[in-house]
């Protein structure tokens, strides 16, 4: 059983989306990966996100670019939370991918973080926020990488 699935467009979206792995790695959440075109395989995206809770997934983390309307998508087929990872694939540098995925119809919400490989981190950490309200476990490892990263920051700082 896997709590986060991550969903991209593309098998060339991997490069960012090895920052979500690493992340959710780094925090012990079990994730399963995928690649699915909202255009050219929407059968594929409607089979994932019906089943989805089913085998367990609590999160699921979509990304794409250009016209962006996987995580859309994939939310219109479910109720679990879905992130939305904007991707910078075209000339426009993920700011098309932004506002498609950013500019959802009320009542069927997807969180949307920042482009590219800074984003693809945090949907990781957003993600184990939100299954940590539920399971401690990820909350803590959360908080424990915050305190972490603010003690490398706190070891270069001298005195003022």
């Amino acid at each position: 059983m896997a709590r986060v699935a991550i969903v991209m467009g593309s098998q060339s979206d991997m490069p960012y989306m090895e920052e979500t792995i690493k992340a959710l790695d780094g925090l012990g959440l079990d994730h399963e990966v995928h690649v699915m075109s909202a255009h050219r395989t929407p059968d594929l995206v409607q089979r994932f996100a019906t089943g989805a809770a089913e085998r367990g997934v609590k999160v699921v983390i979509a990304a794409a670019g250009g016209a962006a309307h996987l995580p859309g998508v994939i939310a219109s087929w479910t109720t679990l939370p879905v992130i939305g990872v904007p991707l910078p694939t075209t000339d426009l540098k993920g700011f098309d991918a932004l506002l498609a995925i950013v500019q959802m119809p009320a009542g069927v919400p997807v969180a949307t973080v920042a482009v590219g490989k800074a984003g693809a981190r945090n949907a990781a950490f957003l993600a184990a926020q939100i299954i940590g309200l539920s399971e401690p476990q990820f909350a803590d490892a959360y908080r424990a990488y915050r305190e972490e990263q603010a003690a490398k920051i706190r070891e270069g700082v001298t005195g003022f």
